[in-house]
């Protein structure tokens, strides 16, 4: 992991190392909730009103109550126990924002990809970018009311996932539980990054 300069972090004189992650998902999975939840400054949103130009476009079947859409990003920053810092990124979810993928994705080290588990089909698009891509992520099952309760074992067997993928139940309107999915996927980034270097972590 590369060391970069965070003075709104670190007192005068040190440095801390910061990391890029993303939070990706279909629309509506709860990535502009995680990453408000979990960020110690006021984070910033790109969120326009669903209008009827999206009707037929954007699903939101599942998510009724659902009257905005990202359609840039979602930026916040936690200082991890560790003193890490994580630059978290949300990307937008729906098809027609996805050009700006690669430019979010731009020296982000892993992601969270988030999951509804009434709508499973909606996440193969992130599983598939950060497989082709290489890049090391996680899945946060959120607990929507009347999604059900699967086991993470059940949830990597319906998306076809590695064994050494972690899937994790969680709830991003709580801080602790949005948290807790942040230093899950850090914790899977260094094993990722351990294996295919060794000496990664102490260069």
């Amino acid at each position: 992991m590369e060391s970069v300069r965070s003075d709104a972090t670190a007192p005068q004189g040190d440095s801390a190392l910061t990391v890029k992650i993303l939070v990706a998902g279909g629309f509506g999975v709860g990535k502009t909730t995680l990453v408000s939840a979990v960020s110690e400054i006021r984070p910033l949103r790109t969120e326009e009103a669903l209008t009827e130009k999206s009707i037929g476009i954007d699903d939101t079947s599942a998510v009724s109550q659902k009257t905005t859409t990202t359609v840039a990003m979602d930026f916040g920053r936690i200082t991890l126990p560790n003193g890490l810092v994580l630059f978290v990124f949300g990307t937008p979810g729906q098809d027609r924002f996805w050009f700006m993928w690669d430019e979010l994705a731009k020296g982000a080290l892993g992601a969270v990809v988030l999951v509804d588990t009434r709508r499973l089909a909606d996440c193969f698009p992130s599983v598939d970018y950060f497989e082709r891509r290489n890049v090391p992520f996680i899945i946060g099952v959120n607990n929507f009311e009347g999604s059900g309760r699967h086991t993470p074992d059940q949830v990597r067997d319906a998306l076809d996932l590695s064994a050494d993928i972690p899937v994790i139940n969680c709830d991003v309107r709580d801080r602790e539980s949005a948290k807790k999915v942040l230093i899950t996927l850090v914790e899977h980034i260094m094993r990722t990054m351990s294996r295919r270097d060794p000496n990664a972590l102490t260069h």
